[in-house]
């Protein structure tokens, strides 16, 4: 009756096939590190492009696929981050890889009031109401005429040229200030990125995780049984708002030049996102990798069709969600059950546990 009784079982997500892809995955990362010293400036600006890209499709896909937030107005973040990084480098001196952090910090701030009138909102007058407060935000930040106001301005010459690491990567390995400072960028956004990943699935891992797929699935049902549903989607919100603050910066850092428009671009910064997760497969975190790797390649092909490059992206997310509504991975990972980064719950016991439950009596 002893042996019955004793706690035998646990709760696995891992598997073997994501043991070794973890494996993989680490030697991916190692090799990436030294892509500025061994590919061209070009392909190092491209790699930037997909890493930020990925970093922007994590953050909706957490809000949209983990917690049911559908928000068409993440552009507010990322032009509150830029905005923050440009008046801390340009109007205060701040080093823009410092400035990149505290302008995640001022998107978190903007969020917080945000987040206090659209939680009263739902399902599209939640989207609708993003997408309003982004364009109040763009309003504003077009009236600030030391940053240029709603032309825009650059960053100072000499800020990126002086950025924290530029002399140690010229005098190391010969590269020009412009070839130095775009290695730094690549290694924060891939740093950025790693992050990104991470951190969500250090909490779809958690016990958090359980109460976010219960929120979004049923907010009624999760608050009945004892989930802070309120909690759970401020933290999630708090989170995509500051890795989502400090990708706007960043991407800003690099560019160099910024306007309202441009910053608060719904196209840029959410249309082309919302492209990438519905393409690789909306609430997994494999679907935005795979979508990010389909966007550049259309990008690259398509990017010589002039208007009909947005009516061949918008033909192919259509077809996608008709015969794959899960997405490229998600069609992929229901045929062969392959999942590289497991968060569903396995039971396992030991010999005398399952010899009980494999029996006819269950």
């Amino acid at each position: 009756m002893e042996q019955l009784l004793s706690p035998t079982f646990k709760v696995e997500t891992r598997t073997g096939l994501s043991a070794a892809f973890a494996v993989m995955a680490a030697i991916v990362v190692i090799l990436a590190f030294p892509a500025p010293l061994l590919v061209s400036r070009g392909a190092v600006q491209d790699l930037f492009f997909i890493l930020t890209m990925l970093v922007l499709a994590q953050c909706w896909n957490l809000l949209a696929g983990y917690a049911g937030l559908i928000s068409v107005g993440q552009q507010l973040f990322v032009g509150c981050g830029a905005y923050a990084m440009f008046a801390l480098v340009s109007l205060f001196g701040l080093d823009p890889m410092v400035a990149v952090i505290v302008a995640g910090l001022f998107a978190v701030v903007v969020a917080v009031p945000t987040a206090f009138f659209t939680f009263r909102l739902y399902g599209p007058y939640f989207a609708i109401g993003t997408w309003v407060i982004a364009e109040v935000g763009r309003l504003l930040f077009a009236q600030w005429k030391a940053l240029g106001g709603g032309t825009g301005t650059s960053l100072p010459h000499d800020a990126t040229r002086d950025m924290i690491g530029v002399d140690l990567l010229k005098s190391l390995f010969r590269m020009k200030s412009a070839e130095a400072g775009d290695a730094l960028t690549y290694w924060f956004a891939l740093v950025l990125a790693l992050v990104t990943i991470g951190a969500i699935y250090w909490l779809l891992r958690s016990r958090h995780g359980l109460g976010l797929a219960a929120v979004r699935d049923n907010e009624q049902a999760a608050r009945a049984v004892g989930v802070d549903a309120r909690r759970m989607k401020t933290i999630v919100y708090l989170t995509a708002a500051f890795l989502t603050g400090c990708c706007g910066a960043l991407i800003y850092v690099q560019k160099q030049r910024i306007s309202p428009d441009a910053a608060f671009s719904v196209i840029d910064w959410t249309a082309y996102v919302i492209f990438i997760v519905v393409i690789g497969g909306i609430g997994t975190i494999e679907g935005p990798i795979v979508g990010v790797i389909v966007f550049f390649l259309l990008q690259n092909l398509l990017a010589g069709y002039g208007s009909w490059y947005l009516l061949i992206l918008g033909l192919v997310a259509i077809v996608t969600m008709l015969f794959a509504p899960r997405g490229l991975w998600g069609l992929f990972s229901d045929r062969t059950g392959i999942q590289l980064f497991p968060v569903r719950r396995i039971l396992k016991g030991g010999p005398l546990e399952h010899k009980q439950m494999g029996g006819p009596n269950g």
